[in-house]
């Protein structure tokens, strides 16, 4: 079985952990927070073995394989540095890093020690993402000519750093790279061009977010996220005979393929936990002594990072 290790309590947490436990050769021995009292909460009520009130004893501890690291944005690049520099794989979840410099460090290390490095995509390993590929594959919807994105966010001052951008706090960093991510992985090509647009509340980070991305073969992608609007979640991918429609694409297991005659087909997929099949994958790579995602591959993360910060950068003072 390979062993995970946790760091952070985050709200996250527990579905991740439902998801290594419908896994087929998965088991969390380990969760860690700065905080012992809030590490044996958790760890009670999600049955998991040891738990460790700092991430350095998570790192050190010899009954972990590979560490899952949610802590809040900023934290990312050194909880992760942590756990390559004591010999453990490493699943990041997203934003990868604050930097492009950071990522790329983080990838040398990992490939240095002999280490598998994946930022945590789910999305891209959903059940129903394969059929939409082979919807696109097939021709079903014809040539792609423009896919667009809009992702809300009401409700989201539970998260408590949300708000401070030094944090990496942010709509864009917190939300934009699953779009960004899931357009390129259906495409299979990156944006020769990107511009981005984004809103600052007074002495806060990003509240609304907007990016236009120029992909290969005339196909466009927009980005639209927001934490001002109540708005439905979706993703709708436009063809010349057609189009697809993907509620809630990071997690779902149905869409709507819509064709120009009217006629609407419906795909479905069946699952329990959207985590899961993100860590078979994850399993999979480490049983064949992988150190790299052939799905979540490190040019995709690196292209993400790079798009990421870009856009940030031309909003500094």
């Amino acid at each position: 079985m390979i062993r995970y290790g946790i760091l952070s309590t985050a709200q996250v947490v527990p579905r991740f952990v439902a998801g290594v436990k419908e896994s087929q050769d998965g088991v969390v021995t380990a969760i860690a927070s700065r905080g012992i009292e809030k590490a044996q909460k958790m760890a009670q009520e999600l049955k998991i073995p040891n738990a460790f009130g700092s991430y350095e004893e998570l790192c050190q501890s010899e009954e972990v394989d590979i560490v899952y690291v949610a802590v809040y944005n900023k934290a990312h690049y050194d909880a992760a540095k942590l756990a390559l520099l004591n010999n453990k794989h490493v699943l990041l979840e997203k934003p990868f890093t604050m930097t492009l410099a950071q990522a790329e460090e983080l990838f040398a290390l990992a490939r240095e020690r002999n280490l598998f490095l994946m930022e945590a995509q789910k999305a891209l390993f959903l059940p129903i993402t394969k059929q939409i590929q082979q919807m696109i594959q097939a021709g079903k919807i014809g040539a792609v000519r423009w896919l667009d994105s809009v992702t809300a966010y009401p409700n989201i001052d539970h998260i408590s750093w949300f708000r401070d951008l030094s944090a990496g706090g942010g709509v864009f960093r917190g939300a934009g790279t699953y779009p960004l991510e899931y357009m390129q992985h259906l495409l299979a090509a990156s944006p020769k061009e990107f511009k981005g647009t984004l809103t600052f509340p007074e002495d806060q980070s990003d509240a609304q977010a907007q990016a236009t991305l120029n992909f290969p073969n005339g196909v466009i992608g927009t980005i639209f996220l927001t934490v001002d609007l109540d708005l439905s979640k979706r993703m709708i991918i436009y063809g010349e005979k057609g189009k697809i429609v993907i509620p809630d694409f990071w997690k779902t297991d149905t869409a709507e393929v819509h064709y120009l005659d009217g006629k609407i087909e419906t795909l479905h997929s069946t699952q329990n936990s959207e985590f899961v099949f993100e860590v078979n994958h994850v399993n999979e790579c480490l049983e064949q002594g992988l150190l790299e995602s052939p799905v979540v591959t490190k040019e995709l993360t690196l292209k993400t990072v790079e798009i990421t910060e870009t856009i940030y950068k031309n909003y500094q003072k």
